[in-house]
């Protein structure tokens, strides 16, 4: 009698899919350009409307689905398409739209590291908080375990919020954003940081 094979492990990363975030799939990405090197992950906070949290907003407006009708904030935000990748819930609770390996519509007009147009080579992931408000310690524990799957399965480099890559445009993540703790989860030199953040 022959020993069954053990099973397979299961991969973290399938088609740019992480394993452990709940797939919503956003009709809002592209192809990223031949040569682009996927090394930035740019952090961004979102709530819809600003300062409600866990009711799905979000989740509609990268699917296309919010309602524009249904809050006055809304308004200001009609016919827009937009995605990130992956979205982290107060709880912690990780949703990815696009596939690492597409190009989300997350960082708009920006430019980092000599480098114009942000989306072509980077990792768009929203929190969700109020721009220079506070992130529950769940966000920054899922936010961790994310980047350090991201940085063993592409070859990122840098890190930076919104407010880097869009300067004077965007001013997310903000001053609540603590930088030195997600520098201190995943062991990075300080080189691969905002220079003041």
């Amino acid at each position: 009698m022959t020993p069954s094979s053990p099973a397979a492990a299961p991969t973290l990363w399938q088609q740019g899919w992480y394993r452990y975030a709940r797939a919503l799939v956003s009709p809002n990405f592209g192809l990223r350009p031949v040569a682009a090197i996927i090394d930035l992950i740019v952090i961004h906070s979102i709530s819809l409307p600003p300062g409600e949290f866990g009711n799905q907003q979000v989740q509609r407006l990268f699917t296309n689905k919010l309602d524009w009708d249904a809050h006055p904030y809304f308004q200001s935000l009609r016919g827009l398409q937009v995605s990130s990748h992956f979205f982290i819930a107060r709880s912690g609770e990780l949703w990815q739209f696009v596939s690492c390996d597409q190009r989300a519509w997350h960082a708009g007009q920006s430019s980092y590291r000599g480098r114009l147009d942000c989306n072509d080579d980077s990792i768009g992931i929203e929190l969700e908080g109020l721009e220079g408000g506070i992130f529950e310690p769940a966000q920054y524990e899922t936010l961790g375990s994310v980047c350090a799957a991201l940085l063993s399965h592409y070859p990122i480099a840098h890190l930076a919020g919104h407010e880097h890559i869009a300067s004077g445009r965007k001013f997310d993540p903000g001053k609540g954003f603590d930088w030195s703790a997600l520098r201190a989860s995943l062991g990075l030199p300080t080189k691969c940081f905002p220079a003041s953040p």
